[in-house]
């Protein structure tokens, strides 16, 4: 359902548009966190961290299909929010045509270079096969990835947030199911939650091209409109490029701590997969919010609505805080529960390693709370530098003192290492968010 949130109550359109997205992307890391359980159950802990070691480098390429997206979605809310239907035609058709030729390229050089990388990333011998088999299955998924991300932006950039989330929770069900079939069942290991997901991922991606062609004309386009403006493919790619670069420091950054993990032996690697699941469980609805303050801040922009933008801004961080509260109780209440649901009953180490971490992590959850909250007011006024240069501080800061912490605290380095470059992240943002708003004063 298209919606335009240039009119009305804020702060609900903030909440019934974040929240689709929250319990979206929830139903998603639920079908990760499921691929490890399942893995970790039924294959063991060397499978478990095979793919907890390839999922950072497949991160890295969809981080930045997201980025490129995130920035052509900015380009499509305001379009949207100035009434100009033909650019935001020509925008979605030009996202669509870019994508499929960087999936096809991705999928190529992933097919070569994964055991490659997974050696440049020490891992050890024993799930060095393993790890690079199922990296090539995920890499094959890759259009559909890009395909599910370029249309979900699009329905998203139009008001709708519900939508492509429905079909990412069916594909989350599907995910699950076959999960047990290939894994449990069949035995595939590793090999049976890759081809699970690649599965999913066909799925989520058809259904949303299916409902566009049915129901929103405005997004809905004839072959011979599937072209690059180039023009907006040089915006997009200004602010896309921009945006996947700031995407992939994240688990470039990832890659670079992993490799850290990985001298720590079988144990640490497998507790630091199961609580980087967690995490995601933190921050991914810490992002959604962001989203939605994106293209709240996008449309109202594109319809030069001032007061609404700095509203918007101020009524998404309450919404930030809100939920780093209930997430905090959460994890702090049942984080041993949960890393149990990671361990097959004789990884004691890899339990108690879990618990420790994440009983920091429950209070520090409310840097990135914020960080995501400013990250989505800058990228909705279309100013994609700040977000790339802090996050580059961030992450940055975060591996240095990682390789300082984790030899002396071992895993929970991570937690105190993530807690500094936050800190960093928000002593560059906050001084420039008050030193722009002042130029654009004389701007709206």
């Amino acid at each position: 359902m298209v919606k335009d949130l240039t009119k009305g109550s804020i702060p609900k359109h903030l909440i019934t548009f974040a929240v689709p997205i929250v319990l979206g992307n929830l139903f998603q890391l639920t079908y990760n966190a499921v691929d490890s359980i399942v893995v970790g159950k039924f294959a063991g802990q060397g499978a478990l961290a095979a793919v907890g070691t390839a999922n950072p480098v497949m991160n890295i390429v969809i981080l930045g299909v997201t980025g490129i997206c995130i920035g052509a979605s900015v380009l499509m809310s305001q379009f949207f929010g100035a009434g100009d239907e033909e650019k935001l035609k020509k925008e979605v058709s030009t996202t669509l045509v870019f994508g499929g030729i960087f999936s096809i390229a991705m999928v190529v050089l992933g097919l070569l270079f994964s055991k490659t990388i997974l050696r440049l990333m020490k891992t050890p011998d024993e799930i060095l096969d393993i790890a690079g088999i199922y990296l090539r299955i995920i890499f094959l998924g890759m259009p559909f990835t890009y395909l599910y991300n370029a249309m979900a932006s699009a329905m998203r950039s139009v008001g709708d947030s519900k939508t492509p989330i429905q079909f990412l929770a069916a594909s989350s069900v599907l995910n699950i199911f076959l999960d047990f079939l290939f894994v449990a069942i069949f035995h595939w290991s590793a090999v049976g939650a890759g081809i699970a997901t690649v599965l999913s991922q066909a799925a989520s991606s058809l259904l949303c091209v299916w409902y566009v062609y049915r129901k929103v004309p405005l997004l809905q386009l004839r072959p011979s409109e599937l072209k690059m403006d180039k023009e907006l493919l040089k915006l997009t790619l200004q602010q896309g490029s921009i945006t996947a670069l700031q995407q992939s420091c994240q688990p470039i950054g990832k890659l670079l701590i992993q490799g850290k993990i990985n001298t720590l032996g079988v144990s640490a690697m497998a507790a630091f997969n199961a609580v980087n699941r967690v995490d995601d469980f933190a921050f991914t609805p810490e992002q959604s919010i962001s989203h939605a303050m994106m293209t709240f801040i996008a449309q109202n922009r594109g319809a030069k609505q001032k007061d609404r933008v700095k509203k918007g801004f101020r009524d998404g961080l309450m919404v930030e805080f809100g939920y780093w509260v209930i997430i905090c109780v959460v994890i702090l209440l049942f984080r041993r529960p949960i890393m149990s649901l990671f361990s097959s009953g004789e990884d004691f180490d890899m339990l108690e390693l879990g618990v420790s971490y994440l009983g920091l992590m429950a209070f520090f959850y409310l840097l990135p709370a914020f960080t995501n909250g400013v990250q989505g007011f800058f990228r909705g006024m279309g100013n994609m530098k700040i977000t790339l240069i802090s996050t580059i501080i961030q992450i940055s800061v975060r591996v240095i003192f990682v390789y300082i912490l984790v030899p002396a605290l071992g895993i929970t380095g991570v937690a105190f290492a993530s807690l500094i470059g936050w800190i960093c992240m928000l002593a560059a943002e906050v001084p420039y968010y008050f030193a722009y708003m002042k130029k654009q004063e004389k701007q709206f």
